[in-house]
């Protein structure tokens, strides 16, 4: 497998799992989905605005661009702003993947966090970074949905593998 295949599995991957999740949650009530359940990030809904700002974040570095924070997310209380968030970004990250060359997981970004404080590293490692935040936010959001009396979605990446086989 390429770099560029790997790359593109792992986005694959994280959308077809966000995906999951935002369907999971779209029965819930407005109370439900933006009640505090003492978790990193509130409940659901700052779960997964954090989730997408990350995965925000992370895209503006990989296209060259060091943001000082985090997207204006504010009016993302409700499921379909967020969903129409994520798949402006969706479309964006598929733009950018068109363009990959197959040793692009090699290529050294640059960037700077939100103090300044400047990194770089390899852009398949930073892009396994944020398919592993995303299912490590996700791993919350299914705990809130149980707490909720409700069943997950399972989104383990064997099990993306076999949608595509």
């Amino acid at each position: 497998m390429s770099d560029e295949q790997a790359i593109v599995r792992l986005v694959d991957f994280s959308e077809w799992a966000n995906h999951k999740y935002l369907d999971a949650v779209e029965p819930l009530d407005a109370e439900a989905f933006t009640r505090d359940m003492k978790g990193s990030h509130g409940g659901i809904c700052g779960t997964l605005v954090h989730a997408y700002g990350a995965e925000w974040v992370w895209q503006q570095r990989f296209v060259g661009v060091s943001p000082s924070g985090l997207p204006d997310i504010d009016e993302t209380r409700s499921l379909a702003v967020l969903r129409e968030r994520w798949a402006a970004l969706e479309a964006e990250r598929r733009a950018w993947l068109l363009g990959l060359p197959a040793d692009a997981g090699e290529r050294v970004i640059e960037y700077r966090t939100f103090k300044g404080d400047a990194f770089s590293g390899r852009l398949l490692p930073l892009v396994q970074h944020v398919a592993n935040h995303g299912s490590y936010h996700r791993g919350q959001v299914a705990v809130f949905l149980r707490q909720l009396g409700l069943v997950p979605p399972s989104t383990d990446l064997v099990a993306f593998d076999r949608t595509r086989a």
